[in-house]
């Protein structure tokens, strides 16, 4: 599996704007990341002939893994210049696709309509015109296409901080408008969108980042959390999945 680890010294990646849009590729953040890319895969049908937009695909790890493990045409977008060509140089196979795109611009994109639309922590950075964007997505589907994405969880003590407090904001690099959301908001937009069968679910415990030896016992641990009241709720990210009519 090809990956850019050695081009982000750094702990975290920022976009051509100066803004912080990820993590390094160290082997947490990959095995997160994999993680994720499983769990979007799990709530699909038969790849076969179907079609997948990734929106915020950043520099294209998530997007490829989708395309490696079916057959699905797989489209991944970023407004980010640096951050498609790098994803064009590192993840090649017949069946991935790179364009850069700002999805609040309304331009056309290559594939539409599609059978599902996908991101990893993307749909915070459009806060503001949520409703705008889950009607755009509607417009993209196919009849009975479906969304899926992972996001911050806003009451994630670490997530309710920065995203909360100007100095802590400036300080991650966060954009003036990203901000992150709760369940039941996201819940009311979907359905307020005309999604159906919308599901939100807390998940994931493990940290980007950490040491290596920390990986299994984290996610081990996160296993049981997710499973238990109360507890669940302070997950770094929700899991949404909406399905459109």
């Amino acid at each position: 599996m090809p990956t850019s680890v050695t081009l982000y010294p750094m702990t975290s990646i920022k976009d051509d704007r100066g803004y912080n849009q990820g993590f390094r590729l160290g082997k947490s953040t990959i095995v997160r990341m994999q993680r994720r890319a499983d769990w979007i895969l799990s709530e699909m049908d038969d790849l076969d002939l179907k079609s997948i937009l990734e929106i915020g695909c950043g520099t294209g790890e998530v997007a490829y893994w989708l395309a490696k493990k079916g057959n699905a045409q797989v489209f991944g977008t970023d407004l980010c210049v640096p951050f498609i060509e790098e994803a064009r140089k590192q993840y090649r196979l017949p069946n991935l696709h790179y364009s850069v795109l700002d999805f609040n611009t309304g331009d056309r994109i290559e594939g539409a309509p599609f059978d599902y639309i996908v991101g990893n922590g993307i749909l915070h950075h459009l806060y503001y015109r949520l409703d705008e964007v889950f009607a755009r997505m509607s417009h993209l589907l196919k009849s009975g296409g479906k969304i899926i994405f992972m996001e911050p969880n806003y009451y994630n003590p670490y997530i309710h901080l920065i995203f909360s407090y100007p100095l802590l904001r400036r300080y991650v690099h966060l954009e003036p408008d990203e901000m992150a959301f709760p369940k039941n908001f996201v819940v009311d937009r979907l359905k307020r969108a005309g999604f159906t069968d919308v599901q939100v679910d807390y998940r994931d415990f493990l940290l980007p980042g950490i040491p290596d030896f920390l990986i299994r016992p984290s996610i081990a641990i996160g296993n049981v959390l997710e499973k238990t009241p109360l507890l669940r709720n302070v997950s770094q990210s929700i899991f949404i999945r909406a399905v459109k009519k």
